[in-house]
Protein backbone atom coordinates (compact mmCIF):
# COMPACT_ATOMS: atom_id res chain seq x y z
CA UNK A 1 0.00 0.00 0.00
CA UNK A 2 1.28 3.35 -0.86
CA UNK A 3 1.07 6.20 1.64
CA UNK A 4 1.62 10.11 0.69
CA UNK A 5 3.15 11.67 3.28
CA UNK A 6 3.23 15.38 3.58
CA UNK A 7 5.32 16.88 5.90
CA UNK A 8 7.72 19.79 6.14
CA UNK A 9 9.60 18.83 9.37
CA UNK A 10 12.43 16.66 7.79
CA UNK A 11 13.45 14.74 11.47
CA UNK A 12 9.86 14.06 11.57
CA UNK A 13 8.79 12.81 7.83
CA UNK A 14 12.56 10.45 8.06
CA UNK A 15 10.97 8.90 11.15
CA UNK A 16 7.74 8.65 10.27
CA UNK A 17 9.28 6.80 6.46
CA UNK A 18 11.18 4.37 9.01
CA UNK A 19 8.22 3.08 10.42
CA UNK A 20 6.06 3.06 7.76
CA UNK A 21 8.30 1.12 5.43
CA UNK A 22 9.18 -1.09 8.09
CA UNK A 23 5.40 -1.78 8.42
CA UNK A 24 5.68 -2.70 4.64
CA UNK A 25 3.95 0.41 3.81
CA UNK A 26 5.74 2.05 0.86
CA UNK A 27 6.16 6.06 1.11
CA UNK A 28 6.24 8.93 -0.84
CA UNK A 29 7.37 11.88 1.29
CA UNK A 30 6.60 15.81 -0.33
CA UNK A 31 7.70 18.57 1.94
CA UNK A 32 5.83 21.35 0.31
CA UNK A 33 1.24 21.13 -0.35
CA UNK A 34 2.59 22.31 -3.49
CA UNK A 35 4.32 19.04 -4.59
CA UNK A 36 1.08 17.01 -3.74
CA UNK A 37 -1.19 17.25 -7.26
CA UNK A 38 2.21 15.79 -9.00
CA UNK A 39 2.79 13.22 -6.54
CA UNK A 40 -0.84 12.04 -6.35
CA UNK A 41 -0.34 12.09 -10.39
CA UNK A 42 2.51 10.39 -10.38
CA UNK A 43 2.12 7.69 -7.62
CA UNK A 44 -1.50 7.20 -7.20
CA UNK A 45 -1.41 6.70 -3.68
CA UNK A 46 -3.64 4.73 -1.33
CA UNK A 47 -3.86 7.51 1.80
CA UNK A 48 -2.17 10.61 2.43
CA UNK A 49 -0.81 11.54 5.70
CA UNK A 50 -1.25 15.69 5.46
CA UNK A 51 0.04 18.16 8.22
CA UNK A 52 -1.42 21.33 8.54
CA UNK A 53 1.48 24.03 9.21
CA UNK A 54 2.98 23.54 5.70
CA UNK A 55 5.79 26.12 4.61
CA UNK A 56 3.75 27.20 1.39
CA UNK A 57 0.23 26.50 1.11
CA UNK A 58 -1.98 25.86 4.11
CA UNK A 59 -2.84 22.27 4.85
CA UNK A 60 -6.32 23.07 5.01
CA UNK A 61 -6.50 24.49 1.25
CA UNK A 62 -4.55 21.18 -0.22
CA UNK A 63 -7.20 19.14 1.40
CA UNK A 64 -10.08 21.08 -0.24
CA UNK A 65 -7.96 21.03 -3.31
CA UNK A 66 -8.09 16.98 -3.21
CA UNK A 67 -12.07 17.16 -2.29
CA UNK A 68 -12.48 19.84 -4.91
CA UNK A 69 -10.84 18.04 -7.75
CA UNK A 70 -13.11 14.93 -7.13
CA UNK A 71 -10.42 12.99 -5.47
CA UNK A 72 -11.61 10.64 -2.73
CA UNK A 73 -8.27 9.65 -1.97
CA UNK A 74 -8.75 9.04 1.95
CA UNK A 75 -6.59 11.88 4.16
CA UNK A 76 -5.43 11.44 8.33
CA UNK A 77 -4.48 15.26 8.85
CA UNK A 78 -1.31 14.57 11.50
CA UNK A 79 -0.88 18.01 12.88
CA UNK A 80 0.61 19.94 15.81
CA UNK A 81 -3.54 21.83 15.74
CA UNK A 82 -4.95 20.47 18.18
CA UNK A 83 -7.71 22.55 19.16
CA UNK A 84 -11.84 21.49 18.55
CA UNK A 85 -12.24 23.95 15.83
CA UNK A 86 -9.07 22.97 13.90
CA UNK A 87 -10.73 19.11 14.29
CA UNK A 88 -14.09 20.38 13.38
CA UNK A 89 -12.81 22.37 10.04
CA UNK A 90 -10.57 19.94 8.51
CA UNK A 91 -13.13 16.74 8.81
CA UNK A 92 -16.00 19.33 7.85
CA UNK A 93 -13.82 20.22 4.70
CA UNK A 94 -13.52 16.60 3.47
CA UNK A 95 -10.47 14.61 5.93
CA UNK A 96 -11.39 11.17 7.30
CA UNK A 97 -9.56 10.83 10.25
CA UNK A 98 -7.27 13.95 12.37
CA UNK A 99 -4.11 12.83 14.96
CA UNK A 100 -2.56 15.27 16.59
CA UNK A 101 0.86 15.41 17.51
CA UNK A 102 2.69 14.51 19.84
CA UNK A 103 0.88 11.02 18.90
CA UNK A 104 1.85 7.40 19.32
CA UNK A 105 3.26 5.51 16.33
CA UNK A 106 0.74 2.53 17.45
CA UNK A 107 -2.27 4.53 17.05
CA UNK A 108 -1.22 6.46 13.59
CA UNK A 109 -0.63 2.90 12.17
CA UNK A 110 -4.15 1.64 13.56
CA UNK A 111 -6.11 4.82 12.75
CA UNK A 112 -4.18 4.14 8.71
CA UNK A 113 -5.58 -0.03 8.76
CA UNK A 114 -9.13 1.67 9.30
CA UNK A 115 -8.86 3.68 6.53
CA UNK A 116 -7.44 0.87 4.49
CA UNK A 117 -10.48 -1.44 5.47
CA UNK A 118 -12.91 1.22 5.10
CA UNK A 119 -11.85 1.63 1.16
CA UNK A 120 -11.19 -1.62 0.57
CA UNK A 121 -7.61 -1.38 -0.11
CA UNK A 122 -5.93 -5.15 0.47
CA UNK A 123 -1.80 -5.94 0.65
CA UNK A 124 -1.94 -7.17 -2.55
CA UNK A 125 -0.61 -5.60 -5.72
CA UNK A 126 -2.62 -7.74 -8.15
CA UNK A 127 -6.10 -7.06 -9.07
CA UNK A 128 -7.47 -9.79 -11.47
CA UNK A 129 -10.76 -9.63 -13.61
CA UNK A 130 -11.63 -12.94 -15.16
CA UNK A 131 -8.50 -13.19 -17.80
CA UNK A 132 -7.68 -9.37 -16.94
CA UNK A 133 -4.12 -8.58 -14.50
CA UNK A 134 -2.86 -5.88 -13.59
CA UNK A 135 -0.01 -5.56 -11.43
CA UNK A 136 0.07 -2.46 -9.70
CA UNK A 137 3.54 -2.41 -8.16
CA UNK A 138 5.36 -3.00 -11.81
CA UNK A 139 2.76 -1.43 -13.82
CA UNK A 140 1.95 -4.15 -16.43
CA UNK A 141 -1.71 -5.58 -17.38
CA UNK A 142 -1.77 -9.30 -18.69
CA UNK A 143 -4.79 -10.49 -21.03
CA UNK A 144 -4.93 -13.90 -21.37
CA UNK A 145 -1.29 -14.51 -19.85
CA UNK A 146 0.02 -12.32 -22.94
CA UNK A 147 1.61 -8.50 -21.56
CA UNK A 148 -0.02 -5.76 -23.03
CA UNK A 149 1.75 -2.76 -23.99
CA UNK A 150 -0.23 0.46 -23.26
CA UNK A 151 0.50 4.01 -22.37
CA UNK A 152 1.14 5.18 -18.90
CA UNK A 153 -2.37 7.09 -19.57
CA UNK A 154 -4.22 3.98 -20.36
CA UNK A 155 -2.58 1.77 -17.80
CA UNK A 156 -4.40 4.85 -14.81
CA UNK A 157 -7.93 4.66 -17.14
CA UNK A 158 -7.43 0.62 -16.45
CA UNK A 159 -6.64 0.99 -12.96
CA UNK A 160 -9.43 3.16 -12.01
CA UNK A 161 -11.91 0.73 -13.71
CA UNK A 162 -10.57 -2.00 -12.19
CA UNK A 163 -10.26 -1.14 -8.61
CA UNK A 164 -14.07 0.19 -9.38
CA UNK A 165 -15.26 -2.76 -11.44
CA UNK A 166 -18.62 -2.81 -10.42
CA UNK A 167 -18.75 0.71 -10.14
CA UNK A 168 -19.21 3.31 -12.91
CA UNK A 169 -16.27 5.90 -13.42
CA UNK A 170 -17.77 9.13 -14.84
CA UNK A 171 -15.10 10.96 -17.28
CA UNK A 172 -14.36 13.63 -14.61
CA UNK A 173 -13.76 10.98 -12.04
CA UNK A 174 -11.33 9.83 -14.68
CA UNK A 175 -9.68 12.59 -15.43
CA UNK A 176 -8.94 13.96 -12.14
CA UNK A 177 -6.84 11.14 -11.91
CA UNK A 178 -4.93 11.70 -15.18
CA UNK A 179 -4.13 15.51 -14.85
CA UNK A 180 -2.66 18.38 -12.78
CA UNK A 181 -4.98 20.83 -11.22
CA UNK A 182 -4.05 23.51 -13.24
CA UNK A 183 -3.92 21.43 -16.35
CA UNK A 184 -6.07 21.95 -19.52
CA UNK A 185 -8.26 19.00 -20.67
CA UNK A 186 -9.38 18.68 -24.00
CA UNK A 187 -13.21 17.48 -23.90
CA UNK A 188 -12.64 14.02 -26.20
CA UNK A 189 -9.37 12.95 -24.32
CA UNK A 190 -11.03 9.64 -22.12
CA UNK A 191 -12.62 9.21 -24.67
CA UNK A 192 -9.19 8.74 -27.06
CA UNK A 193 -7.91 6.85 -24.35
CA UNK A 194 -10.65 4.16 -23.93
CA UNK A 195 -11.11 3.81 -28.16
CA UNK A 196 -6.74 2.58 -27.57
CA UNK A 197 -7.61 0.68 -24.87
CA UNK A 198 -10.24 -1.27 -26.85
CA UNK A 199 -8.57 -1.75 -29.33
CA UNK A 200 -6.02 -3.74 -27.19
CA UNK A 201 -8.75 -5.30 -25.49
CA UNK A 202 -11.92 -7.01 -26.17
CA UNK A 203 -14.41 -4.43 -26.70
CA UNK A 204 -17.03 -5.67 -24.58
CA UNK A 205 -14.69 -5.74 -20.94
CA UNK A 206 -15.08 -2.06 -20.92
CA UNK A 207 -19.09 -0.51 -21.20
CA UNK A 208 -19.93 2.74 -21.62
CA UNK A 209 -22.75 3.95 -19.25
CA UNK A 210 -24.15 6.91 -21.73
CA UNK A 211 -24.31 10.03 -20.48
CA UNK A 212 -23.03 9.08 -17.09
CA UNK A 213 -19.07 7.24 -17.86
CA UNK A 214 -17.04 4.30 -17.84
CA UNK A 215 -17.29 0.65 -16.01
CA UNK A 216 -15.58 -2.89 -16.11
CA UNK A 217 -17.93 -5.79 -14.95
CA UNK A 218 -17.14 -7.58 -11.54
CA UNK A 219 -16.63 -10.89 -12.66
Amino acid sequence: MKILLVEDDYMLAKALEGALSNEGFKVINVLNGGEVPAAIYEHEPDVAILDLGLPDIDGVTVLQKIRESKNALPVLILTARDTVYDKVDALDKGADDYLAKPFDMQELLARIRVLARRVGITASNMINIGDLKMNTLDQTVCFQEQEMEITKKEFLILKSLMQSAGRVQTKEMIERKLYDWSEEVNSNTIEVHISNLRKKLPHAIIKTIRGVGYTIAAN
